[in-house]
C-alpha cells in the first residue's frame, strides 16, 4: 500500500464533504468489509462480476447498504454500499443459451465441450482443458436471478458488464495453484494462473452485454461498463439498444426561433419530459464507462445531444494512470464535461488503501480541471448522485 505521507504536505483533504467511489470490488476480499464503516469515503458502488460474488454483494448490501428513501446526511457509517449485479465479459464464456441446447438448464460433458468450442477463439480440441473449465450456466436463469436482486434492492445498479478484446481466459487450475492460493480471496478470479491462448468471441460477449443492458432499461437502473480495446464495438452495441429512441436535435433555425418564441420553448420542454419518461426502455437511463480508456474523440461520440441516455466517465489511478498512457488520460479528463466525470478506486479490497486511491484520483482530477479541492469534491459528489439516483443530492444546495 502506498504511504499516506505522500499527501501529508498538501492541502488538507475535505472528506467531510462526501467522497463517492463509482466502481469497486471489496467483495473480492470479504474480510475487508469489516473496515468499511471506518473508511473516510461516504459511498461505495460495489460491483459483482461472476457466479461467486453475486450473493456476496447482496450480503454486503444487507449489512452495509445505503437505505432506500433516506437523505444522504442521515446515512450512518454502517450505510455506505450501493450494490451492483452483473456478469463481467471476462466470464462471459461461462454463459450458455438454453435455446441452443434444447432447453437444457445444465449441460452434459459433450454439450459443455461443444459450448466452449463455439464461444472461444481459436477453437480448442483439448477436451481435458475444456472439461476443466467451469460448468457453463444458463444465461436465462442468471438474468432471472439478476432481475430478482434488482427488485429486492431498489437502489441497485447493473454492473460490471461490458466488452473486452484484450483478455484471455486463465488456464486450468494446477495442484500448485491450489496449494498457494490466498483463502481470503473470493474464488473465481485468475489468482496467478497462466493465461490460455483463448479469447471469447465478440459476438458472444455482445449478446451477454446487450441482454443485461435491456434488463437495466426495463427496470430503469444505471449500469457500470467495462470496455478494453473495444471502444468502437462497444459504442455500436450501446447504440443498437437506443436505436429509434434518439433525441431530436433542433436545427440552428429552430434554435433561433426558440430563442425568440417562448411558446416554442415551452413546447420543446414538454416534448423533452415525454422523452425522459421513466417507462421501460431497451437501454439504461444512465451509463458509467468505468476507468475510461478511450480517446477524447470517442468521448465526444457519447456526448452527442441525440443520445437518449446520460453517459458518465469514471477514472482511477490504479488503471488510468498505472501505465504510459496516463498522459492521454490527462487530455481526456480535461476534455470531459464537468458534470459527466466520476472517480473510482476499482480496488479489490476496502479500507485505508481504497481511501488512499480515492483521494489520489480526486486530487488528480482537481489539478487537471483547475478546481479547488472543495469545489471538486462537491462537483464529483453531485455527479455520483445523478449517476446512481438520477438526481443531485438536494442537500448540496
Amino acid at each position: 500500500m502506498p504511504k499516506a505521507s505522500v499527501h501529508r504536505e498538501e492541502e488538507e483533504f475535505p472528506w467531510d464533504l462526501g467522497v463517492f467511489d463509482a466502481h469497486c470490488h471489496p467483495t473480492d476480499t470479504m474480510t475487508s468489509l469489516d473496515s468499511i464503516p471506518s473508511m473516510k469515503a461516504k459511498g461505495l458502488t460495489v460491483m459483482a462480476t461472476r457466479a461467486q460474488d453475486q450473493v456476496l454483494v447482496a450480503c454486503a448490501a444487507d449489512r452495509l447498504g445505503i437505505p432506500t428513501d433516506t437523505n444522504p446526511e442521515d446515512w450512518t457509517r454502517d450505510q455506505k454500499i450501493i450494490p451492483c449485479f452483473g456478469w463481467h465479459p471476462w466470464f462471459s464464456h461461462q454463459m450458455f443459451d438454453v435455446n441452443t441446447y434444447d432447453g437444457k438448464e445444465q449441460l452434459d460433458e459433450e454439450s459443455k465441450i461443444a459450448h466452449y468450442q463455439t464461444v472461444l477463439t481459436p477453437k480448442s480440441d483439448d477436451r481435458d482443458f475444456l472439461l476443466a473449465l467451469p460448468d457453463p450456466r444458463s444465461f436465462a436463469h442468471f438474468l432471472q436471478q439478476t432481475h430478482q436482486y434488482l427488485e429486492r434492492y431498489p437502489l441497485a445498479l447493473v454492473g460490471e458488464i461490458g466488452l473486452d478484446k484484450q483478455f484471455r481466459i486463465p488456464g486450468s487450475w494446477l495442484p500448485e495453484n491450489y496449494e498457494s492460493r490466498d483463502d481470503s480471496l473470493t474464488p473465481g478470479g485468475r489468482e496467478g494462473r497462466d493465461l490460455s491462448p483463448y479469447r471469447v468471441h465478440m459476438d458472444h460477449q455482445k449478446k451477454v452485454l446487450t441482454a443485461q443492458l435491456n434488463l437495466a432499461g426495463e427496470l430503469q437502473r444505471a449500469v457500470s461498463i467495462h470496455g478494453v480495446q473495444a471502444h468502437g464495438i462497444l459504442f455500436e452495441t450501446l447504440q443498437q439498444t437506443w436505436k429509434g429512441y434518439e433525441k431530436r436535435v433542433p436545427s440552428k433555425r429552430e434554435l433561433k426561433k426558440r430563442a425568440n418564441d417562448q411558446n416554442a420553448n415551452i413546447e420543446e420542454e414538454q416534448i423533452q419530459k415525454i422523452e425522459d419518461s421513466s417507462s421501460p426502455k431497451p437501454y439504461p437511463p444512465r451509463i458509467c464507462l468505468h476507468s475510461y480508456s478511450g480517446t477524447a474523440e470517442t468521448l465526444k461520440q457519447y456526448c452527442h445531444p441525440s443520445i437518449p441516455t446520460e453517459v458518465f466517465f469514471s477514472f482511477s489511478t490504479t488503471i488510468n494512470f498505472s501505465h504510459p498512457a496516463g498522459s492521454k488520460t490527462e487530455t481526456v479528463i480535461q476534455a470531459c464535461p464537468d458534470d459527466k466525470i466520476l472517480i473510482e478506486s476499482d480496488l479489490h479490497t476496502a479500507g485505508d488503501r481504497m481511501d488512499y486511491y480515492l483521494e489520489e484520483i480526486v486530487r488528480k482530477v482537481c489539478q487537471l480541471k483547475d478546481w479547488s479541492l472543495s469545489d471538486g469534491v462537491n462537483r464529483l459528489a453531485e455527479n455520483w448522485h445523478r449517476f446512481v439516483f438520477g438526481h443531485i443530492d438536494p442537500h448540496k444546495h
